[in-house]
């Protein structure tokens, strides 16, 4: 099986490295801090490494970092680890400002969604936003009454069809919603999925696209 490289030492990289593991793949996690790496290894059992170790690593990568995070973390890596590989992005981009009436607060606007300035950072990488609009704890195999929905997007279809066969192991299932444009729409979704999280402190919600036969 493909080798995951996952760049992240929260909840988030923790939560999907035991999902990967689960299903077989062999995973190595990254931090830049060498006692979280230390840590990391003592919880998940995993290889740990530097991010730029991690990248070498993955035959697919995970973004799985704080969105404030996201740009310079790409930026450390060499060009040769990434090129053409596929790139999970997991990150919104959540501004260090307080939510506003539950309503979170992102630094990018609706002209520019935080992956495309990852894409356009490492154009030689194939980035796919995925598990952005759901919290951690269903991430993997989430047990709802219908199938929930995870969408994605990104410019290439072979990597789409790479992380929608992920999805499908994971419990999801899949709307591809077109290039890399369309994150500008689901990184939103993270916003309103925390509204009743933050308001009602309601966090046992996932989203669903219904469709007519």
């Amino acid at each position: 099986m493909k080798k995951i490289g996952i760049l992240g030492s929260g909840i988030v990289a923790k939560t999907l490295a035991s999902g990967f593991k689960r299903q077989g793949y062999p995973i190595m996690l990254g931090s830049r801090d060498k006692s979280k790496r230390q840590v990391l290894e003592k919880e998940t059992g995993a290889l740990t490494g530097t991010y730029e170790e991690v990248a070498a690593f993955g035959d697919i990568i995970v973004l799985a970092v704080k969105g404030t995070a996201g740009e310079s973390v790409i930026s450390l890596l060499a060009s040769d680890d990434i090129s053409g590989k596929t790139i999970i992005d997991t990150t919104n981009p959540i501004a260090e400002l307080p939510p506003i009436n539950g309503v979170i607060r992102f630094f990018t606007s609706l002209e520019e969604s935080l992956m495309e300035r990852l894409q356009n950072l490492a154009p030689n990488a194939n980035f796919v936003k995925a598990f952005s609009c759901v919290g951690n704890a269903f991430m993997i195999n989430p047990n709802f009454e219908l199938k929930p929905s995870m969408f994605i997007c990104g410019n290439n279809f072979s990597a789409k069809k790479e992380v929608t066969e992920i999805l499908e192991k994971f419990g999801w299932e899949t709307e591809d919603m077109g290039n890399m444009e369309s994150a500008r729409a689901i990184e939103p979704l993270c916003m309103l999925w925390c509204i009743p999280a933050l308001r009602e402190q309601k966090w046992n919600h996932a989203f669903k696209l219904l469709k007519t036969k």
